[in-house]
């Protein structure tokens, strides 16, 4: 029988077992993910992944910080400014194209684990954006007379609502992305446009 595995250079070998590593934690989760899996698919021993990475918590580890700098980096890349509605438009659009376009890396991200650090939890990923945003809002507020102090609140909402709407639509499949991206920045900049300055509760 003729031995088909690949020779690789030690950097090949790492971008591979990178990628084979995102997919079995896309699939399986974390807990479920193996060595034995992610070397199985990679067609060689598992102490090859141990020397790459350390064990499954490194490999993890990795994947999760590619896939934080991929999304942060496609959404902040897509802001060029203009006028704050369309700010608004670019952001919801790129990150929902990075979910359209990466299902396995968003669905790792929204994934608890138990070795996620501080930076690999949704959570984190949303301030990380949050914050590449929040001086547009802040500049937004100063022009209109809000309190510049509350821009963060409102760039963690305003990005936390597309993550979480983009993670029922990645299940749901519809409607098409334009049109959920639509929605959103409907609701976004009518409920900023008519913004109380000093809200109340109604009781």
């Amino acid at each position: 029988m003729v031995d088909q595995r690949v020779r690789m250079t030690g950097q090949e070998r790492r971008a591979q077992l990178l990628d084979i590593g995102r997919s079995v934690f896309a699939e399986l989760g974390y807990e479920a993910a193996s060595i034995e899996e992610i070397a199985k698919r990679a067609q060689i021993t598992k102490p090859v992944v141990y020397e790459h990475f350390g064990g499954k918590e490194g490999l993890y580890a990795v994947v999760v910080d590619r896939e934080v700098r991929r999304l942060v980096d496609s959404i902040t890349g897509a802001l060029d400014g203009g006028h704050p509605k369309i700010f608004v438009e670019q952001a919801a659009l790129a990150f929902l194209t990075y979910i359209e376009t990466e299902p396995e890396g968003f669905r790792i991200l929204v994934r608890d684990s138990p070795v996620a650090s501080s930076t690999g939890t949704l959570a984190s990923v949303i301030g990380d954006i949050a914050s590449q945003v929040e001086h547009i809002l802040a500049q937004q507020f100063k022009a209109r007379g809000f309190d510049v102090k509350l821009a963060p609140l409102y760039s963690n909402s305003l990005v936390g609502m597309v993550a979480l709407v983009g993670q029922w639509w990645l299940d749901a499949g519809k409607p098409k992305r334009d049109i959920v991206a639509a929605h959103l920045v409907n609701l976004a900049w009518n409920g900023l446009k008519d913004l109380d300055k000093k809200p109340r509760l109604s009781r």
